[in-house]
């Protein structure tokens, strides 16, 4: 390893940079970016979830978000996605500073599997990873599984973050209540059950006397799958009499619900000697627990990001003890009644926030306001960014603008289309412009647009 911590004269460098001198010991590193979203599957395999939990899953869909990693990439790294990016759609990123990296893919994309997988099973791909290899280049998944394990094995790249093991035992929501807990932190009131007796016990001390819902969560669960939410305790003992049925072990966290102002997500760096370096903090969007985009910088005044801010700190040092070093995000809630809860749980892994850093770095001027987004639409056929551009019109960000919508990917509003019928897709966007409600009214008037685009084909 390259001993190239120390900070540079000058300008900060940007995030990427950061990155790699933290976990590798060398800003000047190259990364093999490879964004396996939905990890949690691959560490969830064969342990026990809830019965009956889950939403619809679109693989096709989910598998290219992975597009968005040519955000992330700055000059001199590469990507590994499934596809090419669209020809128009690059040109489209280049000039504003956003497709630095160079793009390699597998010999087939196939649609259900993700990028790992895919990956694996291309001599050609793995050909070219090989070559790579110079001691200075490193593989950085979004989350180390066993598959990325088997991915840097195979072509003799180096993993920049830590062993399956570590990555799913840190990721689970029953290690992040243990940590708070240890901590001192304010947590959210609630228990960790590892069988399905302490899943009764639990639910029967929080659902007694009418005191409000309660969410049972898989401790691996990911976007809004592994996820029940209990009004009764008629309906907490059926689904104890249903996880029974399944075996004793189980492995969930019961949160009681909170009435919040703000979901919120924080960002921080754990380097490999231990020390915490904090990121970033956006209020985050949700919907029934599914991701839905940020807002950023939030509306916390700043006595709330100071808190957060040193619980990241706290936080960190209990990751680096567990042997974790790389980005991780942590869920937190603003309460209405002014209770700040800095931890629901850590994603000790990339998640969508990360896509935003290096954007924000070059086109988040001081005094304006981003909304990270994504607008669900129902395509009859696959469309091209040229045909996105021309629906948004005006609305577009171009480079030397600083007000507009930025599309990030455009693969999810194609991956999952059947030509001729009414299908699920997905494009997302950034929208730049001076405040909360600008940057509403913009993603109102492009939604309007885009559904029109779909509506005329």
């Amino acid at each position: 390893m390259t001993a190239d911590t120390s900070p540079p004269a000058g300008p900060r460098p940007g995030f990427i940079a950061r990155l790699k001198a933290a976990v590798t010991g060398d800003r000047d590193a190259r990364f093999v970016h490879l964004n396996n979203f939905e990890v949690e599957r691959a560490w969830g395999r064969g342990d026990p979830g809830l019965p009956g939990a889950g939403l619809s899953f679109n693989a096709p869909t989910v598998n290219r978000m992975e597009e968005v990693g040519v955000l992330l990439a700055d000059e001199g790294d590469l990507v590994v996605l499934k596809a090419p990016v669209e020809p128009a759609f690059a040109a489209y990123l280049r000039p504003l500073g956003l497709a630095a990296g160079q793009v390699l893919t597998p010999d087939h994309d196939r649609p259900e599997q993700p990028v790992t997988t895919d990956a694996l099973a291309s001599p050609r791909l793995l050909a070219q990873l090989a070559g790579l290899a110079d001691g200075r280049t490193y593989l950085m998944p979004l989350g180390v599984s066993a598959d990325e394990e088997r991915l840097a094995a195979a072509t003799g790249l180096p993993l920049a973050g830590p062993d399956a093991a570590t990555c799913k035992r840190v990721n689970g929501k029953i290690f992040s209540r243990a940590l708070v807990d240890r901590s001192g932190l304010t947590p959210v009131p609630g228990a960790e059950c590892r069988t399905v007796g302490e899943l009764a016990a639990a639910l029967k001390e929080h659902l007694a006397g009418g005191s409000g819902p309660v969410v049972v969560k898989e401790s691996l669960g990911v976007s809004g799958r592994g996820l029940v939410v209990l009004d009764s305790a008629r309906r907490g003992e059926q689904l104890v009499r249903m996880a029974a049925r399944r075996g004793e072990r189980i492995e969930v966290v019961v949160e009681r619900w909170i009435d919040k102002e703000y979901d919120l997500n924080y960002q921080f760096v754990v380097a490999r000697d231990g020390s915490v370096a904090f990121e970033t903090v956006k209020a985050a969007l949700t919907e029934g627990g599914v991701h839905r985009g940020h807002l950023f910088p939030p509306p916390l005044d700043p006595g709330h990001t100071a808190a957060l801010e040193a619980a990241a700190q706290v936080l960190g040092k209990g990751l680096a003890q567990a042997g974790y070093y790389g980005v991780a995000g942590v869920d937190a809630m603003l309460g209405r009644d002014g209770t700040l809860y800095p931890c629901l749980e850590i994603n000790a892994r990339f998640n969508m926030a990360t896509f935003q850093n290096r954007l924000a770095e070059r086109l988040l001027t001081p005094g304006r306001c981003a909304l990270a987004t994504v607008f669900d639409l129902e395509p009859v056929r696959a469309h091209g960014f040229d045909e996105v551009r021309a629906a948004l019109g005006d609305l577009l960000l171009d480079a030397g603008s600083a007000r507009g919508v930025l599309v990030t990917n455009t693969a999810t509003l194609r991956a999952g289309v059947t030509p001729g019928r009414r299908s699920k897709g997905r494009l997302y966007a950034v929208c730049l412009g001076d405040g909360p409600e600008d940057v509403d009214a913009l993603r109102s008037k492009a939604a309007r647009a885009l559904e029109e685009m779909v509506e005329r084909a």
